[in-house]
């Protein structure tokens, strides 16, 4: 992390600019957070140059680092001002170079970085396989393990097995993600999360009773939880500030092509006869193949860098300088990243100590907004039904009239849709905003839900195949650039950031409890409501879902950490308000074509002492957050 994520042109503005607005005071609670995220955006700041320089010497001294106090140095004017280079005589033309380069040409990087991305990309990759080969594996194994799934007891079965790997995330694994990553590191935390992968995908596929498959799937689980927190994280700590929100993003990403191959590899394999005595040769290579990419990555992670932030915490300061140099062009660039991390961890600590930051996230109404925010997103992504298709599709297709092998096919068409509509999610979520993605993409999802379902009721086979695969595919198209990039960024960045970990362990605990639902529920509610209201039940949640997203969900494209807290600042009902004047904008505007003066959540004021305009809510101090 460097100074370069924190720089905009509004850092200077203090938080005192913003504690009134009409004479009116912000509650003490909300100074409390803007001052922790006023330290956390950059400790440096205003520190004097003399101070600064002395205060890197006792830090090289203490740390045994005087052998490159000169980079040091340098590298905290970087992280003090990323311009420092253009004004100081200090620095080489080849580091002035270098330096202009993280601006001008950003994706040129080291081969350590693009060697730690495509691990992590890889990483993603088993993540979308280990939860997609049960697409096709489930209309084989039942069969052979006795389970009649046209019945209520055999349709409950299917889903235990199938959201096995959940219920452990939900419910143990993904608290591991912290004791495992304090105490093995980032890098062995992925490789032993690979490496469970590998070992639950080869027992799974040697299973030969529903309960034995659902333990060995329910391990599976340890290495899904930790690792879906573990690698965005790593790839954040080894990630220049400039592409680091597009390398996270990656995640998602390289998911939806794991569950692409997932579905791949379900069709391939599917016409493998039994051989050599083994029964249902086909289901278990299925899912023994998820497998394999977990084992590459516990290859390819053994000669990666570990994360310099996770080495800077246990006090391994020369081997995260070490690392820092393997990920950067120049020492002076792993000089400021060194000791930018440094200060930002004491000043972390220093924030931590003494709170209840639990409490405090949903006790102080900055937080408990923002929570509230991120559990809608979360919840609103299992709940638009998008796992239902993704895990249960080639049985969707199946009961459409597909054959199996056709049925196999189709998944695939939405696994290849997901994944291919997924690449532009990466300049859709800055260009558009998260929140006007939400709204736009929300109602479209809920009418090709409503396609597919009431497409079961077409009495022409043909009707009925086209209809069915039109509003899954559409529905692909409609959820990878929204609901699908959208929660996990959404919920990184509203959260301060003295409660950020806290924040996404609630929102990725979220995500998976109500996976688990979703999938456990699935086949028995298909068997009881049929097709029809199956998917109408997860159409009126995605309306439902429009709702909230409207009245509570705030936007936070481009916006500073000071921004961000008169964002949550907001009281809710204040915001509910706003979404519902929208309503009416919203028809005037795309459905009678006027052109309506837009509701305004902000007014711009010029009541700065420089006469800078500046942004300030409307009526915080008044209402009380």
């Amino acid at each position: 992390m460097s100074a370069q994520e924190s720089k905009s042109p509004n850092a200077e503005v203090t938080h005192d600019e913003h504690t009134h607005h009409h004479g009116r005071e912000v509650p003490e609670e909300v100074k409390v957070i803007s001052n922790a995220n006023a330290r956390l955006a950059n400790p440096l700041r205003g520190i004097p140059h003399e101070r600064l320089m002395q205060d890197v010497e006792v830090f090289a001294r203490e740390r045994g680092l005087t052998h490159i106090l000169s980079d040091l140095k340098k590298g905290a004017l970087l992280a003090q001002d990323s311009d420092a280079y253009k004004r100081s005589d200090e620095f080489t033309p080849d580091e002035r170079r270098i330096l202009e380069d993280e601006v001008t040409h950003k994706w040129r990087q080291t081969g350590t970085l693009y060697y730690m991305v495509v691990m992590s990309s890889l990483a993603a990759a088993v993540q979308g396989m280990d939860e997609a080969v049960i697409n096709g594996a489930q209309l084989l194994y039942p069969k052979q393990f006795g389970i009649d799934t046209s019945t209520s007891h055999g349709s409950w079965l299917v889903g235990v097995v199938n959201s096995a790997p959940y219920l452990c995330c939900a419910t143990i694994s993904c608290w591991l993600t912290h004791p495992m990553n304090q105490y093995f590191g980032r890098k062995k935390t992925i490789f032993i999360t690979c490496a469970i992968s590998f070992i639950t995908c080869i027992w799974s596929a040697l299973t030969n009773s529903w309960w034995h498959l659902f333990i060995s799937r329910f391990f599976l689980g340890i290495g899904i939880g930790p690792k879906s927190a573990t690698v965005p994280v790593y790839a954040a700590e080894c990630s220049p500030a400039p592409i680091r929100g597009a390398l996270v993003m990656m995640w998602q990403m390289w998911t939806a092509f794991g569950i692409c191959a997932g579905d791949m590899v379900d069709l391939a394999f599917y016409f493998i006869p039994d051989s050599g005595g083994i029964r249902g040769l086909n289901w278990r290579l299925m899912l023994a193949s998820a497998g394999i990419p977990g084992l590459i990555v516990c290859t390819q992670v053994l000669f990666a860098p570990e994360s310099p932030r996770w080495l800077i915490s246990k006090g391994r300061y020369d081997d995260a300088f070490k690392e820092l140099c393997r990920l950067r062009f120049s020492p002076v660039q792993a000089a400021r990243d060194l000791y930018y991390i440094h200060v930002l961890l004491e000043a972390e600590n220093e924030m931590k100590r003494g709170r209840n930051r639990v409490v405090e996230m949903f006790t102080i109404p900055r937080n408990r907004n923002a929570a509230l925010a991120s559990w809608i997103v979360m919840f609103g992504q299992q709940f638009c039904g998008v796992n239902v298709i993704a895990y249960y599709s080639s049985n969707i297709f199946s009961a459409s009239g597909f054959s199996t092998p056709s049925a196999l096919a189709a998944s695939l068409g939405f696994g290849a849709l997901n994944w291919l509509f997924a690449l532009p999610a990466v300049f859709t979520i800055d260009t558009f905003g998260r929140r006007n993605l939400l709204l736009f993409t929300f109602p479209c999802m809920a009418i090709c839900l409503l396609i597919t379902g009431f497409s079961f009721w077409n009495p022409s086979e043909n009707g009925r195949l086209a209809g069915v695969s039109i509003g899954i595919y559409l529905f692909a198209i409609f959820y990878s650039p929204g609901e699908g990039p959208v929660p996990f960024t959404y919920s990184a960045e509203a959260f301060p950031l003295y409660i950020r970990d806290i924040g996404m362990s609630f929102a990725t605990a979220t995500t998976w409890f109500w996976n688990f639902v979703l999938s456990i529920t699935w086949p028995s509610m298909e068997l009881a409501f049929k097709p029809q209201g199956a998917f109408g039940w997860y159409a009126a949640w995605c309306i439902i879902l429009w709702f909230l997203i409207l009245l509570f969900v705030r936007e936070t494209k481009g916006k500073t950490l000071e921004e961000l807290d008169q964002v949550f600042l907001i009281p809710a009902r204040v915001h509910a308000a706003y979404g519902l004047k929208q309503i009416p904008y919203g028809i005037k505007k795309f459905m009678l074509f006027q052109n309506p003066e837009p509701v305004e959540l902000y007014h711009v004021e010029s009541g700065s002492e420089t006469g800078d305009e500046k942004k300030e809510i409307l009526d915080v101090a008044a209402s009380g957050a």
